[in-house]
């Protein structure tokens, strides 16, 4: 019986660390089709639409607004930013306005991988994932798949069907505006709104323009090019 036992925890250990490699090398070149965000979201009723867009079919304007709004630091570290980490926590503690410090890599290891969740296990996978498509995607393809991913609206997934519910037009004909508003509502999109933008996102939108001008003539943003 003591030798069953091992065997079967031998086994579970080699499924724990070998099952998140091969999903990890299969999404490196195959679109992952859903997240656990999106049926729970769907399950929800606020529908879905969502179509894959290559990075290299997009504006070069968004990955640079999503850069300098959500992770100034992507080119440069290795899928964390323990500095943001520490000035999150420090703002946290004394503003009622909740501040991440996730990376974009972080996040997407999240939104591709795991469920949404605060729980320490939760976060121990995030970063398991994050090592992962770090060592084995690269940036340009943890870029790509975050903007495939990620919300941007009830029911709305992707760069694509953002741009097309909010402008338009598709994720390759936005405006380097209209990437800072897509961006400026990423922290809260079932709450703001790109399209017609409030005073803050208004405010934030403008902020992010001008940081994604430094992300261009720094070539921050060679990385994902």
């Amino acid at each position: 019986m003591a030798r069953f036992f091992r065997t079967l925890l031998s086994l579970v250990l080699i499924v724990g660390l070998v099952g998140p490699v091969l999903a990890v090398l299969v999404y490196r070149f195959i679109p992952p089709p859903v997240t656990f965000l999106m049926v729970q979201r769907t399950v929800e009723g606020q529908g879905f639409a969502r179509r894959w867009r290559p990075i290299d079919d997009m504006s070069n304007a968004l990955p640079r607004a999503v850069i300098a709004a959500e992770d100034a630091k992507f080119c440069q570290h290795h899928g964390f930013d323990f500095s943001a980490m520490e000035k999150a926590l420090a703002h946290n503690e004394t503003s009622k306005r909740i501040r991440g410090g996730s990376t974009i890599s972080q996040q997407t290891a999240k939104n591709v991988f795991l469920w949404p969740d605060r729980s320490y296990v939760r976060k121990g996978l995030e970063a398991y994932f994050t090592v992962l498509i770090e060592l084995l995607w690269g940036k340009k393809r943890i870029m790509e798949v975050y903007l495939n991913s990620v919300e941007w609206g009830p029911g709305i997934y992707g760069a694509d069907a953002a741009a097309r519910k909010n402008f338009g037009v598709g994720a390759d004909k936005l405006t380097p505006n209209q990437s800072a508003r897509l961006a400026a509502i990423l922290p809260s999109p079932l709450k703001w709104r790109a399209a017609k933008p409030g005073p803050y996102v208004r405010k934030r939108s403008g902020k992010i323009g001008a940081a994604a001008g430094t992300v261009r003539r720094d070539g921050m943003d060679d990385c994902v090019d």
